[in-house]
């Protein structure tokens, strides 16, 4: 581990004189290319520079305690090593974490699919339950929430909705909502007072650049329909709305929520990338089961990840144990400890599958 970072201090020591190299500045492709891989390193450097600091003071203090001192100051002497120990390990602990591989999707945006599944309209009006949580907890983040597509009901919920999150590490945050959630209610229909179990479906899926997976344009077949349901007046009297299919695969990717055919055509191919390179990345994850087993958050889709019981005022995580009695701040935005939690036992598991 420190031969590595002793390596990537080298590199960032360099990229430090060469974004200070005029040459380099009047060249500003280059310029951002070093700037951002400086500022990748940022971090792992604070800590490894700290933890550098730590081992010297160590060193002096081991060499006090060698000479002839009083013994009230070789107590305290003793004192500082355990505290400077403790500290050289936490900060060895957070160089461990900070140099495990990085998801490459980390920083980019998401394209969030949610749909009802068990329950009829129960389960319609829990997946706008969801879409509501999720867009909640993006403004608190000061991400933008833009709505690709969406069937909504009668009752407010959603059959389906995919809409973008736009925002730095907006998938680092969100891509261990993947999977089933159950919710646990008493339907406002429900005359006789039982509880109901219903759920839906969510996949988060990375937003992928053109340049990212190129797709042939004749492997694509695309059909133009008049939209229905709510909208304006040209939504539902023009032809606008837009279906993709992707003839090698079979997948199919509709929009009609704008009203100009162009800008539903631009929404329908994002989200066919994004579900391009999410089925070429699930194969490769089938090659390489094992290793999708031991981390949480990247498992089938089919896998029941959560539960929100609403007459305990409860969520539970079935994937890290975690049970929360505050449902209601959970189902307004407030999943950051959730996520936080998820984040650590994925990097714990990875951890052990490193030092194994």
């Amino acid at each position: 581990m420190f031969d590595k970072l002793a390596t990537l201090e080298e590199k960032y020591n360099d990229l430090t004189d060469k974004l200070s190299d005029p040459a380099i500045i009047s060249d500003q492709v280059r310029f951002q290319k070093y700037a951002k891989t400086h500022s990748e390193l940022d971090s792992v450097m604070v800590i490894y520079r700290e933890y550098k600091g730590v081992i010297t003071e160590i060193a002096d203090d081991k060499e006090m305690l060698n000479e002839k001192q009083e013994a009230d100051f070789k107590a305290m002497i003793q004192a500082e090593l355990a505290e400077l120990s403790e500290r050289k390990e936490d900060l060895e602990a957070k160089l461990k974490l900070l140099l495990l591989p990085k998801d490459p999707n980390d920083d980019k945006n998401v394209i969030v699919e949610i749909r009802g599944g068990t329950g009829g309209d129960e389960a319609a009006l829990f997946a706008g339950h969801l879409f509501r949580m999720y867009s909640r907890y993006a403004e608190s983040n000061r991400w933008r929430v833009e709505i690709m597509s969406g069937s909504a009901t009668e009752l407010g919920g959603f059959k389906e909705v995919i809409f973008m999150i736009e925002g730095k590490g907006a998938y680092s945050r969100l891509k261990y909502e993947s999977g089933v959630h159950r919710v646990q209610r008493i339907p406002a229909t429900e005359s006789g007072g039982r509880i109901h179990t219903s759920t839906a479906t969510v996949a988060v899926l990375p937003e992928v650049e053109e340049v990212e997976l190129h797709i042939d344009l004749s492997e694509l077949r695309f059909d133009v329909y008049r939209s229905s349901g709510p909208g304006g007046q040209s939504v539902n009297t023009t032809d606008s709305a837009v279906r993709v299919t992707h003839i090698p695969t079979g997948l199919v990717v509709s929009c009609q929520d704008e009203k100009s055919q162009h800008k539903n055509k631009d929404k329908a191919l994002r989200i066919l990338r994004a579900r391009l390179l999410d089925k070429l990345q699930d194969e490769q994850h089938e090659e390489q089961a094992a290793e999708r087993k031991s981390q949480v958050g990247t498992g089938d889709r089919s896998e029941r990840i959560r539960t929100y019981n609403y007459p305990q005022g409860r969520m539970t995580d079935h994937r890290i144990g975690l049970t929360l009695y505050r449902l209601d701040s959970i189902l307004e935005g407030d999943i950051g400890e959730i996520v936080d939690a998820l984040t650590t036992a994925d990097q714990t598991e990875r951890l052990k599958a490193v030092e194994s």
